[in-house]
């Protein structure tokens, strides 16, 4: 259970991944995975808890936080939302008649009644700006409460919508990526991945995620790994790298007739200075032997 000293910041989820942070300030008794009834702009809202504890309480200290969990959610705040639910489904059709109906160059993702149903939110994306004032006084008119329509991103669009990647697993805005991070071309680089826009992009059509937050450790490793190129000695004689696996740390060499072989990090060594002398060509010996002892 929660802490019962300190600031109690809990940071509650609702639909589409949406997360807020709230104050326990009536102690209330939470877990991870309780349903809760919170405060919020205008009117009451129901989440998951996914985050409690003392360890939230800088994040007061970085932002004010004024919005208050009211109360466990109970069978009758359950039942509603679930009504809320199937209103969505119906909001969503008739956006969509209008948004088709006024030819606005606009695509709705989501819809979102809040608990007390006194807002309505219509989740879209748009290439360009999109003037929506007559769209919100025809939805207004329809539901008579408040009407939010708010644009997003793409990536927005991914993370509310959820889906499996080309890894097999859940989006990693969907899991465990709390902010969006800016991506590059370079990062791929980085990590000796093709730069194929179809390879590196993930169901949003922007770069893959991952690799920002992988690119930290695909660089750790590399400082103790061989480059593409490098001549390295091996139990069967001296061999130039041809690529290597980050994961596994190991490379694969060449050796002088053609022949190649995955070996691991323990299994080769470059080439000491004394071989190396060997095999320049005639005359670079002494220059050579001088930078050293300069």
């Amino acid at each position: 259970m929660e802490e019962s000293t300190g600031k109690k910041i809990v940071q509650v989820e609702f639909k589409g991944e949406r997360t807020a942070y709230f104050v326990n300030n009536k102690s209330l008794p939470v877990e991870l995975g309780d349903y809760v009834v919170v405060q919020v702009e205008r009117g009451r809202d129901m989440g998951r808890i996914i985050r409690c504890g003392q360890g939230l309480n800088s994040i007061a200290e970085l932002r004010p936080i004024t919005q208050e969990l009211l109360r466990k959610a109970n069978e009758e705040d359950v039942k509603k939302h679930d009504e809320n639910t199937k209103k969505e489904e119906e909001a969503r059709k008739v956006c969509e008649e209008k948004i088709a109906a006024r030819n606005l160059k606009m695509k709705l993702v989501d819809v979102e009644y809040q608990l007390d149903c006194s807002k309505i939110t219509f989740f879209f994306t748009a290439d360009e700006r999109v003037d929506f004032r007559e769209l919100v006084k025809d939805l207004a008119g329809i539901y008579k409460t408040r009407i939010e329509l708010r644009q997003i991103g793409v990536r927005d669009e991914a993370k509310r919508l959820g889906g499996i990647g080309s890894c097999g697993r859940k989006y990693c805005c969907t899991t465990f990526l709390q902010e969006f991070e800016p991506v590059t071309l370079k990062m791929a680089r980085d990590q000796s991945l093709s730069v194929s826009p179809t390879k590196i992009s993930g169901a949003c059509g922007r770069l893959m995620c991952c690799l920002a937050f992988e690119r930290d450790y695909y660089m750790e490793v590399a400082k103790r790994l061989p480059k593409v190129g490098t001549r390295v000695d091996t139990a069967y004689g001296e061999a130039v790298v041809t690529s290597i696996d980050i994961f596994a740390q190991a490379v694969v060499v060449e050796d002088e007739n053609g022949n190649e072989m995955r070996l691991t990090l323990d299994a080769i060594k470059k080439p000491s200075l004394a071989k190396k002398l060997l095999k320049l060509p005639k005359g670079r010996h002494e220059e050579e032997d001088v930078d050293g002892k300069g």
